[in-house]
């Protein structure tokens, strides 16, 4: 059989690699090399009969030759190294063997000094997780949400460090989901200072900016949605310690919580929608009808002005004294008459 072509053979990571590290009973280790750190770990773990020792490597938008070599090295499955690579996954926790495929959606306000109506306010980016009995691969697309922070304080933190593979998952999940708690607790604010706006002054009322706040809202519903239910199913798999368990409910809990703080944010988007849109229809109302109002004020005077222009030789009033001052007088007090009458009506 020929050899793949250069470009396509399996390689290690190098601009895509974040950082990797091999942590021993709490403590990270220094490794010359992913290989050797695997090594270093799968030997401890074999003399000492224990789980505390693992591998977590961190990628960065890897390109597929990368991601095969770190397949071939941890054994990952086709299906799930096909999903890292081509990113833009739905949010899922799937089981391969004996690892576990997690796809987490990250999200990122944008906080922007001029918005337009084509501004993203919602950055939507993802975080893929493979968790075997001795290693971590993370893979992550977008610029948000860097994992840099997660691994400090794991490794500030030799107890957390101690809890293996899945106490990296836990870590991550946990670190994604207090994301979206902030990111809809932002959001909420932002609709609550659109809904004060909606029955404000006309010019503070931007029906494109609810528009807009309501497909970042969709956004982030899509993002958080799909994940509650594996996830609360996630502490009930038999790869998941006991001592794991509670800490990956408490991260249910949470989702729980954004998922029904993002629901109820996104009808109350609808509400403002239907209610901006009503406003406007009824200002344009208000605005015809003022205008018809002063049509039918001035049709008088110019019916008047018309009826007596039109020249006729035998027209009475014409040829008397008080015609004119008459024909003044009548135009000024129809006109009265009609202001009071719209304005006790309401029209002006």
């Amino acid at each position: 059989m020929l050899d793949k072509p250069v470009t396509d053979r399996c390689v290690p990571p190098s601009t895509s690699l974040i950082e990797y590290g091999a942590y021993i009973g709490g403590e990270k280790v220094e490794a010359a090399g992913i290989p050797e750190a695997v090594s270093m770990v799968r030997a401890h773990n074999d003399a000492s009969a224990a789980t505390d020792a693992y591998v977590w490597v961190g990628l960065y938008e890897p390109a597929a030759p990368e991601v095969e070599w770190l397949a071939e090295v941890f054994g990952l499955h086709p299906l799930a190294v096909e999903d890292a690579i081509k990113a833009h996954q739905r949010p899922k926790v799937e089981r391969y063997g004996d690892s576990l495929f997690v796809v987490l959606k990250t999200v990122a306000f944008l906080d922007h000094q001029t918005p337009t109506a084509t501004s993203e306010i919602i950055a939507i980016g993802e975080i893929m997780a493979f968790v075997g009995p001795d290693f971590v691969v993370t893979v992550r697309h977008g610029e948000q949400c860097s994992l840099a922070d997660v691994r400090e304080k794991l490794e500030d933190n030799p107890k957390l460090l101690g809890r293996g593979p899945t106490g990296v998952l836990h870590a991550i999940a946990d670190f994604v989901v207090d994301k979206y708690l902030y990111v809809a607790d932002l959001m909420q604010d932002e609709l609550e200072d659109v809904e004060a706006a909606v029955f404000a002054e006309v010019s503070s009322r931007d029906i494109n900016r609810i528009y807009q706040l309501k497909r970042e809202m969709l956004e982030l519903k899509r993002a958080v949605g799909p994940l509650q239910s594996p996830f609360n199913a996630l502490p009930q798999r038999r790869m998941i310690p006991s001592e794991m368990r509670e800490y990956f409910r408490d991260v249910g809990d949470h989702l729980s919580r954004v998922c029904e703080q993002v629901q109820s944010s996104n009808e109350l988007s609808d509400s403002i929608l239907q209610a901006a849109l009503a406003r406007s229809n009824a200002l344009a109302n208000e605005d015809m009808r003022k205008i018809s109002a002063w049509v039918a004020i001035i049709s008088v005077p110019t019916m008047i002005a018309g009826l007596y222009g039109m020249n006729f030789t035998h027209m009475p009033e014409i040829d008397t004294y008080w015609g004119y001052p008459a024909a003044l007088g009548l135009m000024a007090v129809a006109c009265a008459l009609l202001h009071r009458a719209f304005r006790r009506n309401g029209w002006l």
